[in-house]
């Protein structure tokens, strides 16, 4: 006899009821037809009514039985503690319960589905269920409206508990953190850490040093008595790499290297001369303080000395640039020069064996100086300018080209074979133009080559043109040739 959850607990006395009415009416017909007296009747009734809450106190006690009354002893375990009820457990805690369509055992902890059918097996005293049947004989499984409401995302049917879980993670955690760990190997084979870096920079004893603590060694070096001719000599070498930046020049003038350098120049030692020379152009390169201490210092003085006496071409060449390093952009530093009489010794150069190579430079460093001039004049200058330009004004180099005929020297180093050279030389001649037109008119061997160069660059920007480049160098030579041979016309 199986019981569903919708019967109520007053079951079992309305059966009562019922039956004794149809007792009643059964026992009314049976006297009437035995025809029994009165009290015969009554007896008979007494006796059926006995039988018949007889059977409901037995129905009740079956309905006790059947619906499972728990007892105070039931609620606690064989601990002695307070069980656990099944609807407060832990939702996480329960396994989720799969139906089908046929009755199945409920067993306690297991979760029904939403919309299942339970019963109460009055017989066995356990719960089953089943799932409802739909209109076409089927019935949707939870899992299978999971999948049709996540699409085809696979879902696991299998429940886990909240101690499963844990251990899922638990896991999750330990795999990534052997990944992190194999990734930290990989990069240790790859790469050294800081601390061993550390130590091995120590066991190098490696020091980095500045400019100026690196200068300081070296002058000291270069000053020591107890330093050799090849020490003093790379001592200045690497100290022009140095004084090339301008900040270093000035430090290099705090230390007292400059003067020492200046000193170097009265040197017997060829080789030293010449890179005391190199060390003071290239501290003296556009850089007006060092300019200003190199002068005072009786710098000027002894490069011209140099220049002017019997030297290796080396020496020279080096003691020209250190010279051309002083004048340019200083004009006190190039009046002092014509007052020295610097014009003259660069006048001499030319008329020694052995020093072609410095015609050119020499000339380049003319030609730089009287532009400087030029182009200061011509600028829109401010107050700032003016100052400098009064300096400039009392440089009279102009006129001390023309009266030493250097317009004859000029003019006379345009046979040279070198484009480059010619270019400069050119520059010059179009410069003395004004100041040198007659004495070039009457001058046949200019004639003569000019009208060669014109006709060599006549060829040369020829054969640039066809070969695309229409504004070629040699076509800007030809046009400087063609304006001097015009203006001398």
């Amino acid at each position: 006899m199986d019981l569903h959850w919708c019967i109520t607990g007053d079951g079992a006395i309305g059966a009562a009821g019922h039956s004794l009415f149809q007792a009643h009416r059964w026992l009314v017909a049976m006297s009437r037809g035995a025809g029994l007296s009165t009290a015969a009747r009554v007896n008979l009734l007494l006796l059926v009514v006995s039988a018949v809450f007889s059977w409901s106190s037995l129905s009740d006690r079956v309905t006790e039985f059947a619906l499972t009354k728990i007892e105070e002893s039931d609620i606690k375990d064989d601990s002695g503690k307070e069980a656990v009820a099944e609807d407060d457990a832990d939702p996480e805690d329960l396994e989720v319960f799969y139906p089908t369509h046929q009755w199945q055992t409920l067993r306690p902890g297991q979760a029904v589905p939403a919309g299942s059918h339970v019963r109460l097996n009055l017989q066995t005293g356990d719960r089953e269920v089943k799932l409802p049947d739909s209109e076409n004989g089927k019935s949707d499984t939870r899992k299978e409206r999971r999948r049709k409401r996540l699409g085809k995302v696979d879902v696991d049917s299998t429940s886990f508990t909240s101690q499963e879980l844990k251990k899922a993670l638990a896991k999750m955690k330990e795999s990534e953190k052997a990944e992190r760990k194999a990734h930290e190997d990989e990069v240790r084979k790859k790469f050294r850490p800081i601390e061993q870096l550390k130590e091995e920079f120590e066991k190098l004893n490696m020091k980095m040093e500045t400019d100026y603590e690196i200068m300081v060694k070296l002058i000291s070096k270069f000053n020591s008595s107890a330093s050799t001719l090849d020490e003093k000599v790379a001592a200045l070498y690497d100290l022009e790499y140095y004084v090339h930046q301008v900040d270093n020049a000035k430090d290099f003038l705090s230390m007292g290297g400059l003067q020492l350098v200046i000193h170097g120049l009265n040197s017997t030692e060829a080789t030293l001369k010449e890179h005391a020379a190199f060390v003071l152009g290239a501290a003296l390169s556009s850089n007006p303080k060092v300019q200003i201490e190199a002068i005072e210092g009786g710098a000027l003085q002894k490069l011209l000395v140099i220049l002017a006496t019997e030297q290796p071409l080396a020496v020279r060449k080096k003691a020209l640039f250190a010279l051309s390093s002083m004048l340019r952009h200083f004009p006190y530093a190039q009046q002092q020069f014509l007052k020295l009489g610097g014009l003259q010794v660069l006048r001499s150069l030319f008329r020694q064996k052995g020093m072609e190579p410095l015609h050119v430079r020499v000339v380049t460093l003319l030609y730089d100086l009287i532009m400087e001039k030029v182009l200061l004049e011509d600028s829109q200058h401010g107050d700032h300018l003016e100052e400098k330009l009064q300096q400039y004004r009392q440089v009279k180099l102009v006129p001390a080209v023309v009266e030493q005929d250097w317009c004859v020297v000029v003019s006379n180093l345009l046979a040279v074979p070198e484009h480059d050279s010619r270019e400069k030389v050119l520059k010059m001649v179009g410069v003395l133009m004004a100041f040198c037109r007659e004495r070039y008119r009457g001058d046949p061997a200019l004639s003569t080559t000019l009208s060669l160069l014109r006709s060599e660059y006549e060829e040369l920007a020829a054969e640039e043109q066809r070969e695309g480049d229409k504004d070629g160098y040699f076509r800007e030579l030809l046009g400087s040739v063609n304006t001097i041979i015009q203006e001398l016309s």
